[in-house]
């Protein structure tokens, strides 16, 4: 892992000047971090600010930045008002991840970057991720995945760099949590939004609302079941207050992406 590490910063120094797409999960904070440390204000961190990206998060992205210490720009994006990302097909994120890249390289061009970089692993080839086909056609590079780092290799590298977001469950925009076909609405994403942050405060780290019209289904990981049931009737309260006339738990538990599961059971 050493050596991962050194040939990341290798790769940095060779780049030379970096824009960082940057949402404030354990990965691209990773390659802030090691980015910031070789080429101290030549790299700059960038967020794209939507009605899909809870507030929460983007608080908590901040805190990180801050802690890095490198320069940092919010810039708002627009899939919210794109027709084709509310439709809400499989390849919903490929018209979010366009309109994001694209503005992104258009920056860095503009300012003299050499490069836009992601937070993309090793383990993330192979999965159904539309946003990498819109990374690719922009010539973002993926500098971890480069490197063949992954995940759990990016969690020990974090904890060791002190990034005190190393062990922060993974995180989806809001989006991913309505059904495919489903078209989506501001008031949705608000729905889910508030019914996740409720949870949060029980104490519940790694979940998901998932939204299905009236029905909110909480995956939750397994071993908090016990958890859910002592706090039950006060979750319940909670989720009807924000709208869901039907509260479930996912007897599965929580998994990343469960939503891909309807595609890959009819064979797309």
């Amino acid at each position: 892992m050493t050596d991962k590490l050194e040939k990341l910063k290798e790769t940095m120094r060779q780049m030379e000047s970096v824009v960082v797409a940057y949402s404030g999960g354990v990965d691209s904070a990773l390659v802030l971090k090691v980015a910031h440390d070789c080429l101290g204000d030549k790299a700059l961190a960038m967020t794209a600010i939507s009605a899909s990206l809870a507030a929460h998060e983007r608080a908590e992205a901040e805190a990180i930045v801050s802690h890095i210490g490198a320069r940092y720009m919010p810039i708002e994006s627009q899939e919210t008002a794109d027709p084709r990302y509310l439709a809400n097909a499989p390849n919903r994120c490929y018209f979010c991840k366009s309109e994001v890249y694209t503005k992104l390289v258009d920056y860095a061009q503009q300012e003299g970057y050499n490069y836009v970089v992601d937070g993309t692993n090793l383990d993330d080839v192979g999965d159904h991720r539309p946003g990498r086909q819109a990374a690719r056609e922009r010539g973002v590079r993926s500098p971890l995945q480069e490197v063949g780092l992954t995940k759990v290799e990016i969690r020990e590298l974090a904890r060791t760099l002190g990034l005190p977001n190393w062990d922060k469950p993974a995180a989806a925009c809001l989006s991913s949590r309505i059904p495919y076909g489903v078209t989506i609405t501001l008031q949705m994403l608000s729905q889910v939004e508030r019914a996740e942050l409720a949870l949060k405060q029980m104490g519940f780290r790694q979940l998901r609302v998932r939204h299905h019209n009236d029905i909110a289904r909480l995956e939750i990981e397994a071993a908090d079941f016990e958890a859910v049931l002592r706090q039950r009737e006060q979750i319940v309260d909670r989720l009807k207050g924000l709208g869901y006339a039907y509260v479930t738990l996912d007897l599965a538990g929580f998994r990343s992406g469960s939503m891909n599961e309807v595609l890959l059971a009819h064979g797309h």
